[in-house]
């Protein structure tokens, strides 16, 4: 099957929305794009999340990534394209899951540990892979595995990745990053992330250079 790549963004970065609720989305989004965030991710457990991506699809503007966290299986797959979510991640590698979003023009991004999984997704047409969590494996685990992968996959460090380690991550190559709590928890207002976004955009430029 034909690997849909991840498009070109200035700040290869998703922000991970877990917790958010439905009327909060218009704001706390926004906030996000504004700052230059071009990748929404809203979990399919938080409250009423298709109703809140479905919000953030229809106000994002043209070349923003929205979508889905934790998609689990082909029903949600499903529901997430009834949405227009173009956007699926999920914790495991289930090809299903997989082959079915990219037949219905997703960027996918499982969610890989070990080598077996991280070729199974590639196997199964992955758009990238997302190495979760990272803070388990380190960026040598993470360029371990790497040895062994094409090398035109994406790969991104999700889980206990900060602002804070957007450099140890650049010594092996890795520039895109799945961000949640550091970015974004239940609660807090659209000024908060706006400013927690600043900051992180700030420092992926200090390492990174801001280039695309």
């Amino acid at each position: 099957m034909n690997r849909i790549p991840l498009p070109p963004m200035k700040y290869p970065l998703i922000a991970i929305l877990r917790g958010l609720k439905p009327e909060e989305t218009e704001s706390v989004v926004g906030a996000l794009i504004e700052t230059g965030f071009t990748a929404i991710e809203i979990p399919l457990n938080s409250p009423d999340p298709l109703r809140s991506i479905e919000t953030a699809v229809k106000m994002a503007p043209e070349g923003c990534l929205i979508g889905a966290g934790t998609v689990l299986t082909t029903a949600d797959v499903e529901q997430l394209d009834g949405v227009g979510g173009r956007l699926m991640v999920s914790p495991n590698v289930e090809p299903s899951v997989i082959r079915l979003a990219t037949a219905k023009g997703m960027v996918t991004m499982p969610g890989v540990f070990t080598p077996t999984e991280a070729l199974a997704a590639a196997a199964a047409g992955a758009s990238g892979l997302k190495f979760f969590p990272a803070s388990v494996l380190g960026p040598a685990g993470i360029a371990a595995i790497r040895a062994v992968l094409p090398r035109d996959l994406e790969i991104a460090a999700v889980g206990g990745v900060s602002e804070a380690n957007f450099a140890d991550y650049a010594k092996i190559g890795v520039r895109s990053f799945g961000l949640g709590s550091s970015l974004y928890k239940p609660g807090m207002s659209a000024a908060d992330v706006r400013q927690r976004a600043v900051a992180t955009l700030k420092a992926y430029d200090a390492v990174h250079g801001g280039q695309e």
